[in-house]
């Protein structure tokens, strides 16, 4: 068997019960960061008594082979530095490899950024979709934004405080200064805060560099924005064909109703957009 525990993302109290003993009776345990593992167990008071394995993005699949020959007989206990393993975390490789083994896998929920963040953005909790860790080059972050123009679900993201602001301003540029997002920091710990605003508004904030791990939570699109984003995309594919600017924007803002000089200035914005990606 393999057992998926989260720890705390922060604050220690959060570490429940069923994690404690599962750490005190565990006899093979897999940790992304062995050294970690061991602060928590002291911090908690827990004496471990296991055989430790670090389970770590290089080496997750060296290890493999090694671990699910125990989990065969016993059990296996999986945690990362913070949260829920597999969850941008280690551990992926490990489940789908012991699923396919026919191991049995099983969890100790827990803390999860994702879902805090999400809860006290103020923002629709009821469809969202988590994108992980923003990329780090600002070409591939804006290529992410431009794919996700059109998402109607509410969107989770995760950043390190040294890039938020440029993640916020590719947000704006791709994604409108309008739209309604918020920033947590330090969840769960003594300075948690969660700003909330429009994109325009955290870009302005972030530029104070606040410091911490950040979880970055973004409206999705509203219908009249997928709309917009479905004509840009008629004129788009008309100027592919041959056609002139403004002969497309006019043929297309006719056939929809919709404003002709708003429509060509949201083009505009997007081929500068597309060629900044490239």
């Amino acid at each position: 068997m393999l057992i998926l525990a989260a720890t705390p993302i922060g604050n220690l109290a959060d570490a429940s019960p069923r994690l404690i003993e599962a750490m005190v009776e565990s006899k093979f345990i897999a940790a992304e960061d062995t050294r970690s593992l061991l602060k928590l167990a002291n911090s908690l008071g827990v004496k471990l008594n296991a055989r430790l394995f670090s389970l770590h993005e290089h080496n997750e699949g060296d290890r493999l082979n090694q671990i699910l020959e125990i989990a065969q007989t016993e059990p296996v206990l999986v945690v990362s530095d913070a949260g829920m393993p597999t969850v941008s975390d280690p551990g992926f490789m490990l489940v789908r490899a012991a699923v396919e083994a026919k191991i049995e896998v099983t969890v100790i929920p827990g803390p999860s950024a994702v879902l805090s963040a999400l809860a006290v953005s103020g923002l629709p909790t009821d469809r969202f979709t988590f994108e992980g860790f923003l990329p780090r080059k600002q070409g591939d972050r804006r290529k992410m934004f431009s794919s996700l123009s059109r998402e109607p679900r509410t969107m989770v993201f995760f950043e390190s405080p040294h890039r938020i602001l440029e993640s916020l301003e590719d947000a704006v540029l791709l994604l409108g200064g309008d739209r309604a997002a918020t920033v947590s920091r330090e969840l769960t710990k003594k300075f948690e805060h969660t700003e909330r605003g429009t994109l325009k508004d955290l870009v302005e904030w972030a530029k104070s560099e606040p410091k911490g791990e950040m979880v970055l939570v973004i409206a999705g699109a509203q219908v009249a924005e997928v709309q917009v984003a479905d004509l840009v995309e008629q004129v788009l594919a008309l100027l592919a064909d041959g056609a002139k600017l403004k002969e497309a924007v006019a043929e297309i803002a006719s056939a929809a109703g919709a404003s002709k000089s708003d429509l060509y200035q949201l083009v505009l914005e997007r081929r500068k957009a597309d060629n900044n990606l490239g």
